[in-house]
């Protein structure tokens, strides 16, 4: 399976900022700018953005 990357320009789902992206890949998780939020990459096919979850802190469990 071949990774895909693509460099594109895309809109923060949170705050509506312009986001230049850069030879991004699938479920890469990138920060806006504007608010500082993480995003991660859903589709690259058009480009789409949705806000990451959130990730839990591991306590060595």
């Amino acid at each position: 399976m071949e990774l895909q990357t693509v460099s594109a320009q895309s809109e923060c789902p949170e705050c509506f900022d312009d986001i230049h992206l850069t030879a991004v890949m699938q479920n890469e998780i990138v920060q806006c700018a504007g608010c500082g939020v993480d995003l991660e990459v859903i589709e690259l096919d058009p480009v789409t953005l949705e806000l990451a979850p959130e990730e839990e802190e591991d306590w060595g469990e």
